[in-house]
């Protein structure tokens, strides 16, 4: 049998042991690769992809891989209580201009919510969030949206693209088509795959 004073000790190290392990698990989390492009050819359920920067890529979609159109909508579409994903630039008085803004269906509500960096260009911002007020102003759109950690204010200008996310097939996984695929998973061999894939209706190119 321990003894009583042996139990703190005993305590520290499975606490440790436990810190260890999921300090590990944590480490062993895949990376995820953001991926905009274009379609140039299929085999299978693998993607021949040339990216926006030009570089030729492979990506293998899992057997049970969901496709969304990315279509566009209007400005008016956009009402409070949506929840939007904002791409924009930040201006120097703490708003955020936007350069794109895509509207997600009910059911992807709290989706990746928050505001973070992007990479559609340097020093770009994403949020997403729900739209708390919308009102008219003098240079677009002016929306305040709120996420669970704070709010931004946004404003939209009258030619900023405006999509949203429709259920998709993979019939229109052809070449030619513009994708983005939000985070592919690269495996410990290098290969990279995708369990989602946002392609471009009507020639349109993702803009977010």
């Amino acid at each position: 049998m321990l003894k009583a004073s042996s139990w703190p000790r005993l305590l520290a190290a499975s606490l440790t042991l436990v810190t260890l392990l999921g300090s590990a698990a944590w480490a062993q989390q895949p990376p995820t690769v953001r991926i905009r492009g274009t379609i140039e050819a299929i085999d299978g359920p693998i993607l021949s992809i040339k990216s926006r920067e030009g570089t030729d890529m492979k990506v293998k979609m899992t057997d049970n891989v969901a496709v969304f159109g990315v279509a566009k909508t209007e400005l008016s579409e956009i009402k409070e209580g949506s929840y939007i994903g904002v791409t924009a630039m930040p201006e120097p008085d703490g708003t955020q201009k936007a350069v794109a803004v895509h509207i997600f269906p009910e059911n992807q509500r709290g989706a990746a919510e928050g505001f973070r960096p992007w990479d559609a260009r340097p020093n770009s911002t994403m949020t997403n969030a729900t739209v708390a007020q919308t009102v008219k102003g003098t240079d677009g759109q002016n929306i305040l949206v709120k996420y669970k950690d704070g709010e931004k204010k946004v404003v939209v200008p009258p030619d900023t693209p405006v999509v949203t996310f429709v259920a998709g097939d993979k019939s229109e996984l052809k070449p030619g088509a513009k994708i983005i695929i939000f985070g592919a998973v690269k495996k410990d061999d290098d290969t990279l795959e995708t369990a989602r894939v946002n392609v471009g209706r009507d020639g349109i190119t993702p803009p977010m």
